[in-house]
């Protein structure tokens, strides 16, 4: 697709600075008069209220009182076009007054304040406000969301079990017993645009809110090609044969750490044979029904959420965009 990079999360040029994340380089690097740090707060990043009525990341200096204990692991974003840096801090440790039922929820509404910040400045679920920030604070909204994520689900070495330490400024974990280095991780994972005809395919698993339905996706398997999943996948799931398969766009997606492929796919027959262990129902969604499920007034289908690379693609697809 040729405006494949304007999914949300798609990018926005930032520049990681890779080559100033040893030791030396970051000592330098928060001593910067302007270096900035953005917070996160269990995977909520802060975001701020902004004059022209958008939302963005909130900033704060590193000696921030905030940071507390966690101005001693501060993970590098990468150099803004001022080349000023740009870091990251996890203060999960805070605990508000009180916390929310949502909070582990698919989606969580709630907002956190911290109280050394302004009333302006709150914490928010990413999935909640991704299409109301600008392609680059988006890009660093994800990027710091699944460095975070990962460090949160790797403290220990894969090869001997022993606890590893961050380095490399966020970006690398290494084990003092076995001199093991461990990265992040991201999981690839294929989501497809099946179409037949006038018609695209879609799903819904167990676990989500009433009318949620969307395009099939599965994860990639070692040593399968992102074709070969995408028709491994469909047919699992739904019993499609897919032919012609062939990739649009991909899109970071945190949660907790996929990388998404979006594909598109031939189908070869139409007589769905779902998988009840994989998902709880699978069905052909006309072009004109589609229109229905944007606009809103489709009686049974809810619209995909926006921002998420499903809803991309659809919207693609009924636009005759996906070339």
């Amino acid at each position: 697709m040729r405006h494949a990079e304007s999914v949300t999360f798609g990018g926005s040029a930032l520049n990681r600075a890779a080559e100033l994340r040893g030791l030396e380089a970051q000592a330098t690097l928060q001593a910067h008069t302007s270096a900035k740090t953005t917070l996160f707060w269990r995977g909520k990043p802060l975001v701020q209220d902004q004059a022209d009525g958008a939302l963005g990341l909130a900033w704060v200096d590193l000696d921030h009182p905030a940071l507390g204990r966690a101005a001693d692991s501060l993970v590098f974003l990468g150099l803004n076009e001022a080349k000023e840096p740009l870091f990251l801090a996890d203060i999960s440790i805070w605990e508000p007054d009180e916390l929310p039922e949502t909070l582990n929820a698919f989606l969580d509404p709630s907002l956190q304040v911290h109280p050394a910040l302004t009333n302006s400045e709150y914490f928010a679920e990413l999935r909640a406000i991704m299409t109301q920030l600008s392609a680059r604070d988006a890009e660093l909204a994800v990027t710091g969301r699944g460095l975070l994520e990962w460090h949160r689900t790797h403290g220990y070495c894969a090869t001997c079990g022993g606890p590893s330490n961050m380095a490399m400024a966020g970006w690398q974990r290494n084990c003092p017993a076995c001199n093991r280095s461990h990265f992040p991780r991201t999981d690839p994972v294929v989501i497809m645009l099946i179409t037949l005809g006038n018609k695209v395919l879609m799903g819904r698993s167990h676990a989500w809110p009433e009318g949620m339905y969307s395009l099939l996706a599965g994860f990639v398997e070692p040593g399968e090609t992102l074709e070969a999943a995408v028709r491994r996948e469909v047919f699992e799931e739904s019993g499609i044969r897919v032919g012609q398969v062939r990739y649009l766009a991909s899109q970071p997606w945190p949660f907790p750490a996929s990388l998404m492929f979006g594909c598109a796919g031939e189908a070869l027959n139409d007589d769905i044979v779902i998988d009840p262990k994989e998902i709880e129902d699978a069905l052909w969604v006309s072009r004109e029904e589609m229109l229905d499920v944007f606009e809103g007034v489709h009686p049974a289908i809810k619209p995909a959420r926006k921002g998420a690379i499903a809803h991309f693609l659809l919207e693609n697809w009924l636009a005759d965009h996906l070339e």
